[in-house]
Formats: structure tokens, C-alpha cells, sequence
């Protein structure tokens, strides 16, 4: 049995929720509007990852949060004074500021040589492929032509997100409605591997299972244990720690290895291996990291194209944190 330690590097979480919309997507969008979009948003997010390490889990959650929610449009990008606008929802307030400041900087280098020409929603979707890349995960093809989204509240997002205690059930009916299957969730799910959570979304694990038992037996015993140091009861509600514990911000496969030993953070995670019905394609990906890479990067592509916006359905924002007046 390998020896459980829970460094608190930061790291984070993936989620997300939203309709269908793969209109008119393509690789080459830009084409010689802005010829080098690709490489300008890559060096961006290289300059911000050499800052910080949580760069990959911030940016990656930040894409499926957005997508989830009306779709792949950057409308969890918008500010408001009111603190009404979607990344103001309670699922939402958990985002890491790094994600939204490695979009930020990627935009303003964009605009810096094609000014008004590529969308804050396709410079996520790049963005959330090149953390992938440069945390030594697999390479896709990022479909690109999405406009921004002209709404952004936080009344839109409750009831569009998985939650840390889904069942299967739950999950593989929520990505349904988003256009993405059962493997799609397994897949997606992956991205965990490069995540990190505060101790409140997993404490009643630990503390509270049920009436009869205070620690969810489906946790490694061992791995319990050390969560319950990294996490007491009375912990202060800042401290996170790695939803992979052995390679926290590699983009691997060592996710599903984990839930294979009991070491699955959420009951969301365990559960796609305690669920005999989707206990197969974790010990796929667990066994052949090729397989998940090829299935995350499928996946990838279909949920950049929930909801998506173009021509007169959203625009082009100059800013990505507000709309255009």
C-alpha cells in the first residue's frame, strides 16, 4: 500500500453545465485575421503558469464552469458591482482568480496584435487545452468562431453544476442533458487529477457519513485518516488540499489508479469505481493512460461546443470581464 501524504499545493477542481450549440466551429476560424492566435494565447498562458503552479487547475475548472452554464460564451468572465453575475453564484465563488487572470492576460496579448477579432470564449477554450498541454496531458485541435455572451447572471447557474455527493445517477443525467455521455463524465472527471478542494466540500465524509457511522467506508482507511489531519473539524475554511495526492499538477492518469485504491476525494469520484456500471472504464483509463488521453481529449472538444454563440447571438468583448457598451 502506498504511503498517504497530502501536501496543500494548490491545485483545483473541474466542473461545469449548459445547452447545445456547435455552429459553424472550426480550427481555422481566424484564418489571416489573426494567423497566430493560437501561439499568442500559449505564450500567455506559459508566462502565467511560470508565476503559478494553480494556473492548470484554475483555467481548466474555469472552462467547464463556464460551459455549463450557457454554454462555452465567457459569461462567467463578467464583473458586477451588484456581485449578481454568474461568477458571483455560490458554485461559483470557489474559482480560483488565477484562472480568470490567465484569460485576462491572454486577451490583452491577443488584442495587442488583432484588436476586436477573437472572442474571450475561444481564448478560454484555448487557454483550458494549453494547461492541459503544458502539464504534460494530451494535445487536441480547439474548434474556434464562438461569440461572448450578452448575459451573465448568477440566478441562471444553481441546479447546472455536479456536486461533490452525486451519485451516478446524477451525474451521467446531468452530462446528458449536455449533449456528453457516460464515458464523456468518467473522462472529464479526470481532470481532477490536477485538482484541489477545500475541506468543506468534503468533510462529511469524514465526519458525518451517517447515523451510523461517522467516516465514509468507501475511503481508504489510511487515506481517511490523513484527510482528517490535513482537514479537523475545525480547519480553517481557506485550507485546500490535492485531489491527487501523488502527482497533484501532472495531467495523468494517476486519478483513476487512486480510486482504485479508496482515494477518491468527492463521493463523486469514488463513486465511478464503486458503481459496478462505470467501474470498467476506470479501470481502463487506470490501466492505460493512452485510452484516457484520447477519451479527455474527445470530450474536450464536445463540451466546447455546448451553447456556443456566433454572429448576432453574442460579440466580440473588449474587455472580458464586462460587456461591451
Amino acid at each position: 500500500m502506498r504511503k498517504v501524504c497530502l501536501p496543500l499545493l494548490l491545485v483545483v477542481m473541474v466542473w461545469m453545465a449548459a445547452g447545445n450549440g456547435e455552429a459553424r466551429l472550426r480550427p481555422d476560424f481566424y484564418g489571416s485575421a489573426c494567423s497566430n492566435v493560437e501561439g499568442i494565447v500559449r505564450k500567455a498562458v506559459q508566462r502565467k503558469l511560470n508565476q503559478t503552479v494553480v494556473t492548470i487547475p484554475a483555467t481548466l475548472r474555469l472552462f467547464f464552469h463556464d460551459c455549463f452554464v450557457q454554454g462555452c460564451d465567457a459569461s462567467v468572465m463578467i464583473a458586477s458591482a451588484k456581485d449578481d453575475a454568474e461568477k458571483d453564484a455560490p458554485d461559483n465563488l470557489s474559482l480560483a482568480g488565477d484562472g480568470f487572470d490567465t484569460v485576462i492576460k491572454a486577451k490583452q496579448a491577443v488584442e495587442a496584435q488583432c484588436p476586436g477579432v477573437v472572442s474571450c470564449a475561444d481564448i478560454l477554450a484555448m487557454a483550458a487545452r494549453d494547461v492541459v498541454v503544458l502539464s504534460g496531458g494530451p494535445s487536441f485541435t480547439v474548434e474556434l468562431g464562438r461569440r461572448d455572451g450578452l448575459i451573465s447572471r448568477a440566478a441562471l447557474v444553481a441546479g447546472h453544476l455536479p456536486g461533490p455527493d452525486f451519485d451516478l445517477d446524477r451525474l451521467v443525467s446531468l452530462f446528458r442533458l449536455n449533449n456528453l455521455t457516460a464515458r464523456d463524465m468518467i473522462a472529464l472527471s479526470g481532470g481532477h487529477t490536477v485538482g484541489f478542494s477545500h475541506c468543506s466540500r468534503f468533510a462529511s465524509r469524514l465526519y458525518s457519513f451517517n447515523s451510523t457511522t461517522a467516516v465514509d467506508p468507501s475511503l481508504n482507511a489510511a487515506y481517511a485518516k490523513a484527510l482528517m489531519r490535513a482537514c479537523p473539524r475545525d480547519v480553517d475554511p481557506t485550507i485546500a488540499v490535492n485531489m491527487d495526492l501523488y502527482t497533484p499538477i501532472t495531467f495523468d492518469n494517476v486519478y483513476y489508479r487512486n480510486l482504485l485504491d479508496g482515494e477518491g476525494l468527492f463521493t463523486s469520484d469514488e463513486v465511478l469505481f464503486a458503481d459496478r456500471r462505470s467501474r470498467p472504464t476506470v479501470e481502463r483509463f487506470a490501466s492505460d493512460q493512452a485510452a484516457f488521453f484520447r477519451a479527455f481529449s474527445a470530450a474536450m472538444v464536445r463540451l466546447g461546443r455546448l451553447g456556443v454563440k456566433t454572429g448576432g447571438q453574442g460579440e466580440i468583448r473588449r474587455d472580458c470581464t464586462a460587456f461591451n457598451s
